[in-house]
């Protein structure tokens, strides 16, 4: 059996970010120039998103706090705590994202128990503790004690690929595994006030959340009082390349008074000249495909911010349909990081419908992260039971369409 992604389930923080109100409190921060004032007005309002979820209770404006350490809802200050005051945050409130992230994607496969998870791979670069979220995931979830974990750090906005691609290896090695994947990110907890071009840019695109994945070569049990099959991503190939240019322009480091974002406006020039570069090793691995890009039906792009979509987009000649999916979760949750394009991926599997082609249609999905890097994946979108071939064979007829 193919190795699939059974379901991706995902979870968020309950205070909501509004983009104007956001905007607003941080264009009045003091200490900003004419020039700052200026970039905040056009990052935030050119950003095409309008809500955002944060882990920081503080930055709501519906309620204030006798002692503030981010946000002073009475002065509408932005505050400035250490790096070590945002880890410990993080240490309290990535937990219990992970683990109901976790939790959710298990419970929609009820034909699975806590018992069946063979291995754990955790994804996250807003922060660190030990023992961390995939050892809370093991615990909190009742997982045997000896389920493998593995944790991906600090990789930054692509590295749902790695873990899946890992994920993936784990199936292929044990046809019995059951991994689960999951990604969390509070990037909310590194804005701060300033006037680099850079840093105003992370704090109009980045939120927080989380999503997780079961992914297995095992088969959904039939019978009992198990639903009708749900949609399934075939996980068909992956390719990760660097783009020969744009190792300054994109970075995530460590400062003192938290996480420092990298992102040059360059960035989307830099992503149009080298998409067709990059997706190239990928989609050879296919002889099967069509020659058009616009012919893949589906398109699973991380949302790194709007400018990134577009180039993409008329790059490779893409319809507004296919961007659909990435330009809903940039509206309603900004950018996450790495858990983003797997909201992206939930998108799509949870908009195939009875009109689907029972065969199979080709999902291309990429991410974009520091160095420059760039990870993609081919897979097939599945609307009931899963095949017994990897599309491209012969036993998938319907899949042939020449390339």
């Amino acid at each position: 059996m193919p190795v699939m992604i059974r379901t991706i389930q995902t979870a968020v923080p309950p205070t909501i970010l509004y983009q104007d109100q956001a905007r607003d409190v941080f264009a009045a921060q003091p200490g900003l120039t004419r020039l700052g004032q200026r970039l905040i007005a056009t990052s935030f309002d050119s950003a095409a998103i309008s809500t955002r979820r944060t882990a920081v209770e503080e930055l709501t404006l519906d309620r204030t706090s006798e002692d503030p350490v981010f946000f002073d809802a009475n002065t509408r200050l932005l505050l400035s705590p250490s790096t070590r005051v945002r880890n410990e945050l993080f240490a309290r409130e990535a937990g219990p994202l992970f683990v109901e992230a976790a939790r959710r994607a298990l419970e929609a496969c009820p034909d699975l128990s806590p018992a069946d998870i063979t291995h754990v791979v955790t994804v996250s670069c807003t922060g660190f503790y030990n023992p961390g979220p995939d050892y809370q995931v093991v615990r909190s979830l009742g997982l045997n004690p000896q389920t493998r974990r593995y944790h991906l750090g600090f990789m930054g906005c692509y590295a749902a690929f790695p873990a899946l691609r890992a994920a993936k290896s784990f199936c292929e090695a044990e046809p019995d595994a059951v991994v689960l994947v999951v990604c969390g990110e509070l990037c909310s907890l590194h804005v701060r006030s300033s006037n680099n071009p850079d840093t105003i840019m992370g704090s109009a695109l980045f939120a927080d959340g989380a999503a997780a994945a079961v992914v297995t070569a095992r088969p959904q049990s039939d019978g009992g009082d198990f639903p009708p099959h749900p949609p399934h991503l075939l996980l068909d190939f992956f390719e990760t390349t660097l783009t020969p240019v744009g190792e300054e322009a994109m970075a995530w480091n460590i400062g003192d008074e938290g996480f420092e974002m990298v992102l040059g406006t360059y960035v989307p020039h830099i992503i149009d000249d080298h998409i067709v570069g990059a997706l190239e090793p990928l989609l050879n691995q296919d002889p099967t495909l069509p020659d058009a890009y616009s012919e893949i039906p589906h398109w699973g792009i991380h949302p790194g911010g709007r400018a990134i979509l577009d180039r993409v987009q008329h790059r490779l000649e893409l319809d507004d349909a296919q961007l659909a999916p990435a330009r809903r979760v940039l509206r309603d949750y900004g950018n996450m990081s790495s858990s983003t394009v797997m909201f992206v991926l939930k998108d799509i599997l949870e908009g195939s419908g009875p009109t689907a082609d029972a065969a199979g249609e080709r999902v291309c999905s990429m991410a974009f992260g520091p160095g420059l890097t760039v990870e993609t994946a081919l897979m097939t979108l599945v609307p009931g039971p899963v095949p017994s071939a990897v599309p491209g064979s012969a036993a998938v007829p319907a899949l042939e369409a020449g390339r």
